[in-house]
């Protein structure tokens, strides 16, 4: 089997870096899978993508050599065996929120003795090499995203769940769980609770010798991300770049001829 180059690269101490996929089309995925990432994660939660969506992706990223990852809707088996069956060689999994939840959550990812992932590999046999069936259970990473209130009270038992592999942080809900929703989602925060939130986080995967992953929106936090330890750092996702690209393109050729408008016109064809 294809090793999982991840693992080697965490454990030289190196850090990872990851985007987003959201964008359900095979010819944006293979631009990103082009730029260098170590890893890139089709986001079958929040991003426009489903099974049928993401096969082709995958197809499109292979030719690059970078880790295929996806994050799921749901601790839910079917989608979790169904993206591995497809070639993911790791799965994040949202709103984890008990160290049962976290059991529940490794079986599904491991063939028996260790779990109750059924077999049926039909793209992964071929995607991940010879021997993928003897091999996967020590290639595919389960990684648990903590991001509720009830997370952080049983953060300690849910690292310590035997078979998982990291922990990863999604920051918008993780402030809206740990402040009530006094504080408002988003990415790269700074509030004092929050990185305190995050840093504990950081600490208790240390401590439990697993992975921790942050979902970044810039480049900037993300250094600071790795500066604080995290092994796998997120920044941004397709179709945010493609925002942004665009947004800037449209902004700058505006100054350059001094035409106004833009964002805030009528909407007219």
């Amino acid at each position: 089997m294809i090793k999982n180059r991840l693992k080697r690269l965490w454990a030289d101490g190196v850090p990872t870096f990851n985007s987003w996929l959201t964008i359900p089309s095979a010819f944006s995925a293979e631009i990103m899978a082009e730029q260098g990432f170590d890893s890139l994660t089709l986001d079958l939660q929040h991003g426009v993508l489903h099974y049928d969506t993401a096969v082709p992706m995958l197809q499109a990223m292979r030719a690059s050599g970078v880790v295929p990852l996806a994050r799921v809707p749901w601790r839910e088996p079917g989608i979790i065996m169904k993206m591995l069956d497809a070639g993911v060689y790791g799965v994040i999994c949202p709103m984890v929120n008990s160290r049962a939840e976290a059991e529940e959550f490794v079986s599904y990812m491991r063939y028996p003795p260790l779990g109750t992932r059924s077999f049926g590999p039909t793209r992964a046999a071929i995607s991940g090499g010879a021997g993928y069936a003897a091999e996967a259970n020590g290639e595919v990473l389960a990684i648990a995203m903590i991001e509720t209130a009830p997370a952080m009270r049983n953060l300690e038992e849910i690292v310590t769940t035997p078979g998982l592999d990291g922990v990863y942080i999604g920051p918008a809900d993780l402030t809206l769980g740990i402040t009530e929703g006094r504080l408002g989602p988003g990415f790269d925060r700074e509030e004092p609770e929050v990185v305190e939130a995050i840093q504990t986080i950081l600490a208790a995967a240390k401590g439990a010798g697993i992975r921790s992953g942050l979902h970044c929106g810039s480049p900037e936090y993300g250094a600071k991300a790795v500066g604080w330890g995290f092994n796998f750092v997120t920044v941004s996702g397709d179709g945010r770049y493609l925002a942004a690209g665009a947004g800037a393109a449209r902004e700058r050729i505006a100054g350059l001829t001094g035409r106004d408008g833009g964002k805030s016109r009528e909407q007219s064809y």
